[in-house]
């Protein structure tokens, strides 16, 4: 009965450490997702700050966001 009960703990505690790191994998990798909206957003401010017009900074945008994002403003979208 011991032996079984401390099968079934080991086997539980494996488990969450299998949850937990691929918990942790989903969670990294949505943080870089949401770095690589934030840098695609910047450079959208900085394009619209030097000058040029807003379709070409809005087609820089939608390249650089390209599979991140829903939508074709990376997943932001304001009112002008």
């Amino acid at each position: 009965m011991k032996k079984t009960l401390a099968a079934l703990i080991f086997i539980a505690q494996a488990a969450t450490v299998c949850i937990a790191s691929e918990t942790d994998k989903e969670t990294r990798e949505d943080i870089a997702r949401h770095r690589a909206m934030a840098a695609a957003h910047e450079a959208a401010a900085k394009c619209l700050e030097s000058g040029k017009k807003e379709d070409v900074c809005n087609k820089e945008l939608q390249a650089a966001c390209k599979g991140l994002a829903i939508g074709k403003f990376c997943g932001m979208k304001h009112e002008h």
